[in-house]
C-alpha cells in the first residue's frame, strides 16, 4: 500500500513537472511569436511586466529583460500564497514562473503572421491553452492567481470581478500611452485566452445535480455524492406517473465529477432519474479541493 501510494505522488510529480515545463515553452513562444509582433498587453501580471517594458524603452531608451521585472512583481502574491494556500502549490507556481520568465528572454523572436487580428485570436487561444495545462495540474501561472485563489480559498471571495477592473486599468494606461488600437487588440487576446480557460479548467464549472429515486435507493445515492464531498438535499415526493413516493436529491458537484457519479447513481438504482443543469452562479460554502 505505501509503496502504491509513492508511486502515485511520484507519478503526480512528475506530471507536474511535464506540464510546467510545457507551459513555460508554449508562453514563451506565445510572447515572442504573437504578443511582442501584436504590441499586445496580456493580462494580469504578465501585462504589466509587459507595460513596464514599453514604458522603459520609450521614454528611457532602455530594454529591459523580462525575468527580473516579472519575478519582482510576483514576489509579493507568492508569498501570500505561502501562507494561505500551502507550500507545495507555492513552489510549483513558481517554478512555473521562473521558467516561463527565463525562457521568454531566452526564446529568440519569432513572428509568424503580421495579421493583428489573427495575432490577437490564435495568440489568445495558445495563451489559455498554456495556462489551462498548468490548471489541470493545480498549479497556477501566478500572479493574480495567487491573490484570487487565496480569497476564493480562504475568505470565498470571488475575486475575478476585482482582477478584471485591473486589467481595464492597466489596458487604460497602455491605451493612454501607446495607442488605443493595441488595448482594443489586447481585449480581444484576453478574451480568447478567458474562454479557453473557462473550457478546459476542470475547477471554473459547476453543474445542479436533480436525481429522482426510491426511499430505498436515497441513502446509497446521498453516500456517493458524499463520497465527493459534497452534500445535498433530500426532498420527499410523490410521482404523479403511478402515484408511488419517491424522493428528489437535490446537490452541486463540479462538471469533472458529474460523469463518475452519474454511473454511480445508476448502480445504485438504475431506474434512477437524473437532470444535470449548468450553474451560472453559486453562493455559499462549496467545497473546493485543496491545491496544495
Amino acid at each position: 500500500m505505501r509503496a502504491k501510494l509513492d508511486q502515485m505522488q511520484w507519478r503526480e510529480t512528475v506530471l507536474r513537472l511535464l506540464a510546467i515545463t510545457a507551459y513555460a515553452v508554449i508562453v514563451a513562444v506565445n510572447f515572442k511569436s504573437f504578443v511582442q509582433a501584436g504590441d499586445l498587453f496580456p493580462g494580469g501580471f504578465t501585462g504589466i511586466t509587459r507595460l513596464i517594458q514599453r514604458c522603459a524603452l520609450k521614454f528611457w531608451g532602455m530594454e529591459l529583460p523580462f525575468t527580473p521585472v516579472n519575478l519582482l512583481l510576483n514576489a509579493l502574491p507568492a508569498a501570500i500564497s505561502f501562507k494561505l494556500i500551502g507550500k507545495r502549490f507555492t513552489f510549483y507556481s513558481c517554478l512555473a514562473i521562473v521558467m516561463a520568465s527565463v525562457f521568454t528572454d531566452m526564446v529568440p523572436a519569432l513572428p509568424i503572421t503580421e495579421d493583428i487580428l489573427l495575432i490577437c485570436v490564435f495568440g489568445g487561444l495558445l495563451n489559455g491553452f498554456a495556462v489551462s495545462l498548468c490548471l489541470r495540474v493545480r498549479v497556477t501561472s501566478g500572479g493574480t492567481d495567487f491573490i484570487a485563489i487565496a480569497l476564493a480559498e480562504r475568505k470565498n471571495i470571488d475575486a475575478w470581478n476585482y482582477i478584471l477592473c485591473g486589467n481595464v486599468a492597466m489596458l487604460m494606461v497602455a491605451g493612454l500611452l501607446f495607442g488605443w488600437d493595441k488595448a482594443l487588440y489586447s481585449i480581444i487576446f484576453q478574451f480568447a485566452t478567458t474562454q479557453v480557460i473557462r473550457i478546459m479548467d476542470p475547477d471554473s464549472r459547476r453543474v445542479t445535480l436533480f436525481i429522482v429515486t426510491g426511499r430505498e435507493s436515497a441513502g446509497g445515492v446521498c453516500a456517493q455524492i458524499q463520497d465527493t464531498n459534497h452534500s445535498a438535499t433530500l426532498i420527499e415526493g410523490v410521482g404523479l406517473y403511478n402515484g408511488e413516493p419517491c424522493v428528489m436529491i437535490y446537490s452541486v458537484v463540479n462538471n469533472s465529477q458529474v460523469r463518475q457519479l452519474t454511473q454511480k447513481v445508476r448502480q445504485v438504482d438504475p431506474s434512477a432519474f437524473v437532470n444535470v443543469v449548468r450553474t451560472e452562479k453559486l453562493l455559499g460554502n462549496f467545497y473546493r479541493s485543496p491545491r496544495d
